[in-house]
């Protein structure tokens, strides 16, 4: 049982993993970067999060209790993507926003990973994988985009 279970998570990182890099292959973006340019210019946590689509744990990441006044921004490109105001506390130990500042910025798309379906937001300038949205949200959209920090940066007002 226990290797069937190995077997079935292997799979499934391994196709979550394809499925990013065929997205990030098949899409032009207006910021591109081999492989190597981006390693260097990204820590390998956000290598992970922005490029392979990872997540960084709850509540040990540098914005979820960031509380100041100010603008976050791509990690990859620097293209914004939402202000301090409308951020709000969600409880899941990420930062969390009812809304985007710049709409045409991000780009939402079907994530299937781990058996679960939800939307994943990504940073429509250079495909950065930011996080996901759901449809638990405050007033007034009802949205929560659910960010990883490691894909902002964020810049105290």
């Amino acid at each position: 049982m226990r290797m069937l279970l190995c077997l079935f998570l292997m799979v499934t990182i391994a196709t979550s993993c394809s499925q990013a890099q065929s997205r990030s292959n098949q899409k032009k973006f207006a910021v591109t970067r081999t492989e190597a340019e981006w390693r260097k210019l990204l820590t390998s946590d956000q290598y992970h999060v922005a490029r392979e689509q990872g997540t960084e744990p709850p509540f040990r990441n540098a914005y979820h209790d960031n509380h100041e006044k100010g603008t976050y921004y791509c990690i990859g490109c620097g293209v914004e993507l939402f202000k301090s105001e409308t951020k709000f506390e969600s409880g899941t130990g990420w930062p969390s926003f009812y809304k985007p500042s710049v709409a045409k910025n991000i780009e939402i798309s079907s994530d299937n990973a781990f058996g679960m379906v939800r939307d994943e937001v990504h940073c429509k300038n250079c495909g950065s994988h930011l996080g996901h949205v759901f449809d638990d949200g405050p007033k007034p959209t009802g949205l929560r985009y659910c960010m990883n920090s490691a894909s902002l940066k964020f810049v105290k007002k």
